[in-house]
């Protein structure tokens, strides 16, 4: 069953930060439906063991807590999951945070936030849990580290959103220098970068999203569940262990019709 085993990712084991909501969930939910055990984070251990609860119908799901906002979030977060795991297959680095708004009305503290959360968080994440990926790592069955970035750090959207697309762009150019460093010990980092999918940064059902997929994307329609863990599954089989270093547009066609 070639088509099976090359697209087999049961056994192993995935860390999802923001996986109670969003694109965080949705690539939680594909992993769990096909056999990894799966830890999902958030900042509240209550919403994280609800979600994580729901999951486990389905397979093997626990929940995690830790704030990635704060410098000691990271740390935090690898030192739980080292309590319970001694290796790590997928690391999807998930969690985000924005603040859209005019230049004039940006403050330091709403810009330390998005950049904290979606850059400095990601790579310190990846740092601090090393050890339990090199540990699942191997030059026939590589560990994986899954960033998400976003079409915003690929161009420049019609409104204001300063932080959110500094630091997008970052997380892609951070992917390459990831990739670069850890290809040799058979970890590969690669991002996706979604278009409009339904979570708490993006109602795809407001009436402004909807003029906006019905003019910018070629597809016609946000993205759903499916495409996500479609990619996902993808990156983290063996299907996907010859692509390294790559930025993935999941939009539909958005980018490539600018």
């Amino acid at each position: 069953m070639a088509g099976d085993s090359l697209f087999d990712i049961s056994g192993k084991v995935a860390l999802v930060t923001g996986g109670t909501s969003g694109i965080g969930l949705m690539i939680a939910r594909g992993f769990v439906s096909r056999g990894v055990k799966t830890y999902i984070a958030s900042r509240d251990q209550g919403r994280s063991d609800e979600f994580a609860a729901e999951l486990a119908e389905a397979g093997e799901c626990y929940g995690l807590a830790a704030d990635l906002a704060q410098e000691d979030g990271p740390a935090a977060l690898a030192a739980a999951f080292a309590e319970r795991e001694s290796k790590l297959d997928i690391l999807v680095n998930n969690a985000g945070a924005n603040a859209r708004g005019p230049i004039e009305e940006m403050t330091t503290e709403a810009w330390d936030l998005v950049l904290g959360v979606n850059l400095r968080s990601l790579f310190f994440l990846t740092q601090q849990v090393l050890p339990y990926l090199k540990a699942a790592a191997s030059a026939e069955n590589p560990a994986r580290v899954i960033n998400l970035g976003s079409i915003g750090g690929l161009h420049v959207p019609n409104w204001e959103a300063h932080p959110y697309g500094a630091s997008k762009a970052a997380v892609h150019q951070l992917t390459r220098s990831l990739a670069k460093r850890f290809g040799p010990e058979h970890i590969l980092v690669n991002a996706i970068a979604p278009g409009p999918f339904h979570s708490r940064l993006t109602d795809t059902t407001s009436d402004a999203v909807k003029k906006s997929v019905a003019t910018y994307i070629p597809a016609g329609r946000p993205g759903t569940p499916e495409d996500v863990e479609g990619l996902s599954v993808f990156l983290a089989s063996r299907a996907g262990a010859y692509v390294n270093g790559m930025t993935i547009a999941l939009d539909g066609g958005y980018i490539a019709a600018l």
